[in-house]
């Protein structure tokens, strides 16, 4: 069943049961790191999600669990298999983040960017933080992740330059997707066996069963 809504809105029950979500450290006045500081601090601390939002708060979370990391590699691994296949544009994971044009830095579960907005980066730029929203993400809840903050994030990327969201929620015993384009409502698949790319992501389509524990 699809459903529009122009901001989905958790029931009280879901409010109620979600996690804190992430540790927000604020800096400023105090310390304001620059985006080499923050790749340094990133780099020492591997065990730690590290992100920084527009606030230039940074956003702190553990690591996902077993099941949550397999459905993210098997999320990354086709969408790889179809840029491969496509060829206009470049796949990434969610160790690869991004500098949005409002100055928070995000790392999606996975991504997809056009080559020919790569090409516009200098090589050592696609080396640290790249100042370019993916054309493409994907964010997929885990048990940790707060509904409302992940829809706030997925609102941040379209709100800078990306063309589709997928916010996959298998959290929610409904299974929901929710879809983000720019100037539409957000889109709501209910218990989906698959997504489709299309047209953004022509011949994209995501298998979601594993995702929802089905065989």
């Amino acid at each position: 069943m699809t459903t529009q809504s122009t901001k989905p809105r958790p029931s009280a029950t879901e409010t109620l049961s979600e996690p804190y979500g992430p540790i927000v450290l604020k800096l400023a006045p105090a310390l304001e790191l620059t985006d080499e500081q923050l790749l340094e601090i990133c780099s020492l601390n591997d065990d730690i999600r590290i992100e920084r939002n527009s606030r230039g708060e940074l956003e702190l979370m553990s690591p996902t669990g077993f099941n949550t990391g397999t459905k993210n590699l098997r999320i990354g691994a086709r969408l790889l298999d179809w840029a491969d296949n496509d060829g206009r544009g470049e796949a990434s994971d969610s160790s690869t983040a991004f500098i949005l044009a409002n100055g928070a830095i995000r790392g999606p579960d996975a991504a997809w960017t056009l080559k020919s907005r790569l090409a516009e980066l200098a090589d050592e730029e696609r080396d640290r933080f790249p100042h370019i929203c993916p054309d493409f993400v994907i964010e997929l809840r885990s048990k940790s992740d707060r509904l409302s903050v992940v829809q706030a994030k997925m609102e941040e990327y379209i709100a800078n330059g990306a063309r589709l969201g997928w916010l996959i929620d298998p959290v929610d015993p409904r299974h929901r997707v929710y879809v983000y384009r720019p100037d539409n409502p957000v889109e709501i698949l209910e218990g989906p066996d698959n997504v489709s790319g299309d047209p953004e992501l022509p011949g994209f389509v995501l298998d979601l069963k594993p995702v929802w524990g089905q065989t």
